[in-house]
């Protein structure tokens, strides 16, 4: 059965997307990320020193992690501040686009400091986490150029660029980039990391109704790498 769906787009097409860079002022890289109607506010701040448990490591490097929240209006029903205590889902989302970005960088070229990748979603209508990897990579490179263009990187120390887009099965066929109504009807949802030379950081998904086959993994992986070519496309433009 063909499945209608958003924008008008195939089951291989991402949602439109389009990436503000410089959206704020203060961190050395920002964005706002926006796939269909989810939005993400991305920013890197750097700071000079590291976390307590790399201290007596001066001179092995840096670090780099990543903090994720939905903002109170950025769902139909208001999402609570976690002030405290996060949600096991945030912990989750958070070390994902940490994962994945610390794959992009090596980070002993980057001296005794700490990036931080902030993902605040304004709007979400699926696909946070992935426009959040999206988005926060092109912060990533922003805040890699500002520190260069300062004098205090030498080398530069990305490695390639990451992006990562959401794949799920419904009704037997592989949709690329679900919005939250077809999330919800997915029996198979998958994450998928990669960079932009075609090598896959991570997958992240499970069989929401019932198992599903390699080939079915197979199918989805592959629509997964052809949405992400243009995904690609659309950081480089940043930088154009």
């Amino acid at each position: 059965m063909e499945n209608k769906r958003s924008h008008g787009r195939s089951a291989s097409q991402s949602r439109p997307i389009k990436i503000t860079p410089k959206f704020t002022h203060n961190p050395l890289g920002s964005v706002l990320i926006e796939v269909g109607e989810t939005k993400v506010l991305c920013t890197a701040s750097v700071e000079d020193y590291v976390p307590g448990w790399m201290r007596g490591q001066r001179g092995q490097g840096g670090w780099l992690t990543a903090e994720y929240s939905l903002l109170p209006g950025s769902t139909t029903e208001r999402s609570r501040r976690e002030r405290q205590n996060l949600s096991g889902r945030t912990h989750e989302i958070q070390r994902f686009i940490g994962r994945s970005l610390r794959a992009a960088i090596d980070l002993k070229l980057i001296g005794d400091r700490t990036i931080t990748i902030d993902c605040d979603v304004l709007q979400a209508d699926g696909g946070t986490r992935t426009a959040a990897v999206t988005g926060g990579y092109v912060a990533l490179k922003l805040a890699i150029e500002a520190l260069t263009k300062i004098g205090k990187l030498k080398t530069n120390p990305l490695r390639d660029a990451v992006a990562a887009v959401s794949v799920g099965l419904i009704d037997g066929q592989a949709l690329v980039d679900l919005d939250y109504s077809e999330d919800l009807r997915a029996e198979v949802d998958l994450n998928v990391v990669m960079t932009a030379s075609g090598e896959l950081l991570e997958i992240q998904g499970c069989a929401e109704k019932r198992p599903f086959s390699k080939q079915n993994l197979d199918v989805m992986l592959d629509a997964a790498s052809r949405s992400l070519v243009e995904i690609f496309e659309e950081q480089n433009a940043v930088f154009l």
